[in-house]
């Protein structure tokens, strides 16, 4: 059986998962499932749609339902750091958590998206970190709050947040202090420039939205652009980025590496990113986007 077509060994327990409202979307299984095969660990990894009314009831619940912890997307990663008995330093910062596992009784949480962001970028595009210069994001939802943390945490001077709602974007600049600018959408074009990393964390530009409208010419030669969207895998940001000669990321490497600690915390090995396990997503996208 390839890869692409690993969905859990059904004679095996469920040990971990991940839940969301709704779950269908998930890749996390087909992730999970193919490195506990490989690894030869006699678990299976499963999805689940919960409903936010009873986000908190599934976790408290899970050491009862045989789970070692479960990975957390939208909309339950508020809930999910707010009913943890001790959070991880990553997850306070952000106000989020996508990781869950228990110590003795005690239910535990970290943001691993932070962790997946800044992997993937230094694997695609390690020349960011030379430039030293401004990064600037488009968004300021809960994805930008945690990638804003992870570039700081790298030691980046300056991050200008352009968002459609300036109020949204100035919370941040509340909560990370004065590395952070705020800038308003209609100036968009002004943030580009010196702009050493581009990151769009919008949902602008994803398959059956609207289009992100926006010119990457101020932007510096050898600059990158990172669409954290994966669906399609490549936008017409990153398809711009290219065209303009500039470095493109695509959002799937974050999905990927993001995994990797929560997938550890439960099963005590390090698994690892291959070009074998991108392709098997990829074709599981092509097969049922």
């Amino acid at each position: 059986m390839s890869a692409a077509n690993i969905p859990g060994d059904t004679q095996k327990p469920i040990q971990a998962a991940v839940i969301g409202w709704p779950i269908k979307h998930s890749r996390s299984p087909l992730i999970h499932n193919t490195w506990l095969n490989q690894l030869g660990i006699a678990a299976r990894y499963e999805k689940y749609a919960v409903d936010p009314a009873d986000v908190t009831d599934f976790l408290r619940s899970m050491p009862e339902r045989g789970l070692l912890g479960c990975n957390v997307t939208i909309p339950h990663k508020t809930i999910a750091y707010e009913t943890a008995d001790n959070c991880h330093p990553d997850a306070v910062a952000v106000g989020a958590a996508n990781t869950i596992w228990f110590e003795g009784n005690k239910m535990c949480a970290t943001n691993t998206d932070i962790y997946g962001f800044i992997t993937h970028l230094d694997a695609s595009a390690p020349q960011w970190r030379k430039a030293d210069r401004p990064v600037t994001l488009l968004g300021a939802g809960g994805a930008a709050r945690a990638i804003v943390y992870g570039f700081l945490q790298s030691g980046v001077t300056e991050i200008r947040i352009v968002n459609r709602t300036r109020a949204a974007a100035d919370e941040l600049t509340n909560i990370f202090g004065p590395k952070i600018r705020a800038v308003d959408w209609h100036e968009m074009q002004s943030a580009l420039t010196d702009c050493g990393v581009l990151v769009n964390t919008t949902s602008l530009g994803m398959e059956g939205g609207p289009a992100l409208e926006i010119d990457l010419s101020p932007m510096p030669d050898g600059s990158t652009v990172n669409d954290i969207v994966y669906v399609p895998l490549e936008t017409p940001l990153l398809a711009a980025a290219r065209a303009r000669g500039l470095v493109a990321v695509d959002g799937l490497g974050m999905l990927l590496h993001q995994a990797v600690p929560s997938f550890e915390r439960w099963f005590h090995v390090r698994p690892q990113v291959t070009p074998m396990l991108r392709d098997s997503v990829i074709a599981d996208l092509k097969a049922h986007p």
